[in-house]
């Protein structure tokens, strides 16, 4: 009772006590119950941080693609970053990969939904879906143009 009490009241104190635990052998002692959720939630948080980076790198490539006349400096080198801590993120957690069309989607949902607020733009103008596969999104020589 004690160790769920202080999960509620002190997380740092319980995730401390609960490393030891765990490094000590003392399964019988650890809160397992709680453990495991929190094991849960680490893997719903990286699974949240790809689709937020891949929604930062969607948004840019719209803007590039649908107002090519503001093509600047400051969207080129969010893509690029964005790139690199999205590859980076993968290698961290290469089994996220098998997420990708279900992160893409949401990602590309929440892009038009941010694109329309900084350009005024009409939801109608972006495409239903997205119209890059991941291979193109993270190609450093993909600039989408104009069609």
């Amino acid at each position: 009772m004690a160790r769920s009490a202080l999960y509620e009241t002190d997380f740092y104190a319980w995730a401390k006590e609960q490393a030891e635990l765990l490094r000590a052998g003392k399964l019988t002692q650890a809160d397992i119950d709680h453990i495991a959720e929190e094991i849960d939630s680490m893997g719903r948080t990286e699974k949240r941080e790809l689709v937020s980076r891949l929604t930062i790198l969607l948004l840019h490539l719209l803007k590039w693609r649908f107002q090519p006349t503001l093509r600047g400096r400051s969207w080129r080198l969010s893509i690029e970053g964005q790139r690199l801590d999205v590859e980076a993120h993968l290698s961290d957690n290469p089994s996220l990969k098998a997420t990708l069309a279900e992160a893409i989607a949401q990602a590309y949902r929440r892009a038009t939904i941010e694109v329309q607020r900084e350009t005024g733009l009409d939801a109608s103008v972006f495409p239903a879906s997205c119209p890059w596969s991941f291979g193109e999104m993270m190609d450093a020589g993909f600039w989408p143009d104009s069609e």
